[in-house]
């Protein structure tokens, strides 16, 4: 009973609070007077420090490791999968950075460009600290163990997907609208090959490299000139 309404609270904790957190960090301008290295590095513990919470609540419950994507598939498949999650994700945010530098759509947040790396060491640490963080620990939060929960909640795979995704885009309020629906067309390609195959490790590897190519490359080839410190 203890480890139900754990899980329920998290659950509701992940759909609600990290979107209203979210929301604040927004709006917080002491934020914006952060170093890059300070920000993503506190970043990275809010994120390892839910991901551990979400462990220790998935020990806990009733879900197994299969049923949260801890399964193994082939090498040659987790790469290809991988792969191709990479090149839809990179061309279709390519593809949006494109139009909104011509103007036809919105302008990204302060916040966006508060986060992409202005220095050689900026870049390093975003690929090494925050893409990794990102992968491990959205992939197990939210087409791990909220993937998995809503699934049995709503005794359906392809609603428990529609609103894994729709809350993984919630949670990227900061970034503004163009965010939050990038995010969530994110999430739900992200989530495919979990469903699909019951496996995890593909979509984090996938997250990891989008992640990386987006601090590393998109953000600051398209979006070099606005002047955030």
């Amino acid at each position: 009973m203890i480890a139900r309404t754990l899980s329920v609270l998290f659950t509701i904790f992940l759909v609600v609070g990290v979107p209203i957190l979210s929301l604040s960090t927004a709006r917080d301008s002491q934020v914006r007077q952060m170093p890059r290295l300070a920000l993503y590095v506190s970043a990275a513990i809010s994120q390892w420090a839910l991901a551990g919470l979400g462990l220790v609540i998935f020990f806990l419950s009733s879900l197994s490791a299969n049923c949260i994507g801890f399964r193994m598939l082939p090498l040659t498949t987790t790469l290809a999968w991988a792969g191709g999650l990479v090149t839809l994700s990179v061309a279709g945010m390519g593809l949006g950075l494109f139009l909104e530098g011509r103007g036809w759509l919105p302008a990204e947040t302060e916040l966006v460009y508060l986060l992409i790396p202005k220095t050689r060491e900026e870049e390093l640490w975003s690929v090494v600290l925050l893409a990794p963080t990102a992968a491990l620990c959205e992939e197990f939060l939210y087409r791990g163990f909220l993937l998995a929960q809503l699934s049995q909640w709503l005794h359906s795979w392809a609603w428990a997907w529609a609103a894994s995704s729709l809350v993984f885009g919630l949670a990227h309020v900061y970034q503004g609208w163009n965010g939050m629906i990038r995010a969530s067309l994110l999430g739900a390609l992200l989530a495919y090959p979990v469903i699909h195959f019951g496996c995890l490790y593909p979509s984090m590897l996938a997250h990891g490299f989008i992640d990386a190519l987006a601090l590393a490359w998109l953000g600051p080839k398209f979006l070099p000139r606005k002047s955030v410190t």
